[in-house]
Parts: structure tokens; C-alpha cells; sequence
């Protein structure tokens, strides 16, 4: 397995057989829909570049970051391999940024611990719109793909495909 560097990552080779009969669903916060659409487009860019069909990416939307929690339950036993949580939380002057960032991750956590499948976790969580920008296919790339290639990855741990 070769490496290279990518940035601050380091990411490994792999190769997904049967790309084609992979199947993931990417539900999409509305909330900040111009980050989020950019994290989709990022997430489904690479998992075509895998070779998965574009008719077995799936999108769901729902309201806000808060309600990926609910809509990603929804679709575990689903006929998925795997579940990416796509959102944008940018802090504003409260602390609303603080409590919904937490129980969005503690609760994309916990469905992934009770899970069969993988469910990644692709929420931005910045300081203001420009950082979100720079991460959702600005100048520090696209998040939406790493997610993507986390799902991948995480899909032959399981050892579904």
C-alpha cells in the first residue's frame, strides 16, 4: 500500500472492488445550503472517482445540523453501506454554536456506535462564513471529500464490500 502527502493528512492507496454495488446516502443539513451543496458536490465528486454510480448516491435533506441526528437514524437499516452527515455550524454570539456542535457530534457518535454501518461525519464546525468557505472547496479543499473517502475506507473495515 503506497502513501503520499496530501496537505496536513497523510493518506493512504486503496481500491474498493465492486464500486458499483456500493450504495450511500449523504444527508444534507439546508442550513448553510451553499456550504453544504459544496461539501455534497465534494463527497460525491470522489465517490464517483471510486467508481460508485451516481444512481446509488443517495440525498437526503433536512432543516439544520441538529436534525442529521434524526434523519441519519432514519436510514441505518436502510439498504446503505455506509451514512455521511453533511452540515455547516458557524459560531455566531451565543452560545448556541457551542450546544449544537456538541450534541450533533455526540450524537452522530452515538448512532454510530449502535450502527452495523459506517456513519461519517462531514459538519463543519468554524468561527465564521469565510473558514467554511476555505473548507468546503476553497483553499483548503474540500472536506466533502475526505468524507468520502473516509466512508470508503470505513466500508472496507467492515468488510461489506
Amino acid at each position: 500500500m503506497s502513501t503520499k502527502k496530501a496537505g496536513k493528512n497523510l493518506t493512504r492507496s486503496f481500491k474498493i472492488s465492486n464500486p458499483e454495488k456500493i450504495k450511500i446516502a449523504c444527508v444534507i443539513s439546508e442550513w448553510h445550503s451553499e456550504i453544504t451543496e459544496n461539501l455534497f458536490i465534494g463527497v460525491k465528486k470522489k465517490l464517483m472517482m471510486h467508481g460508485l454510480q451516481e444512481k446509488n448516491i443517495h440525498e437526503i435533506h433536512v432543516p439544520g445540523s441538529f436534525e442529521l441526528i434524526f434523519g441519519t437514524k432514519t436510514l441505518i437499516n436502510k439498504d446503505y453501506d455506509a451514512i455521511i452527515s453533511i452540515g455547516c455550524i458557524i459560531k455566531g454570539e451565543t452560545k448556541h454554536f457551542d450546544f449544537i456542535s456538541d450534541a450533533v457530534i455526540k450524537g452522530i457518535k452515538d448512532l454510530n456506535v449502535l450502527s452495523d454501518i459506517p456513519i461519517i461525519l462531514c459538519v463543519t464546525t468554524d468561527n465564521n462564513i469565510q473558514q467554511s468557505i476555505d473548507r468546503s472547496g476553497g483553499k483548503y479543499g474540500n472536506k466533502g471529500e475526505d468524507s468520502a473517502e473516509a466512508a470508503l475506507k470505513m466500508i472496507l473495515i467492515s468488510s461489506k464490500k
